[in-house]
């Protein structure tokens, strides 16, 4: 079951991190991986309400994937 759920979170993270940069190429053209990270730099993105809010369901979601890993690490060491 761990594992199902980490591959489904790890999946779930890849396709809202995709999303969030089709947007992001879709306001700025030109926009790289590694310019997602620093969204600031951009006007068009910092202001972009669209944009904050799936980078927000991101993080949302990066949160749940470390929750479920803690849990499962909690689970282990309290088998042991």
């Amino acid at each position: 079951m761990e594992d199902s759920l980490n591959i489904l979170m790890q999946e779930i993270v890849q396709a809202q991190a995709k999303k969030l940069f089709k947007m992001g190429q879709q306001i700025r053209p030109n926009l790289t991986e590694e310019d997602i990270l620093q969204p600031n730099d951009y006007p068009e993105l910092e202001n972009s309400p669209l944009f904050r809010y799936e980078e927000g369901v991101l993080e949302g979601v990066k949160t749940a994937q470390m929750a479920l890993l803690a849990h499962f690490q909690d689970l282990k060491a309290s088998l042991n």
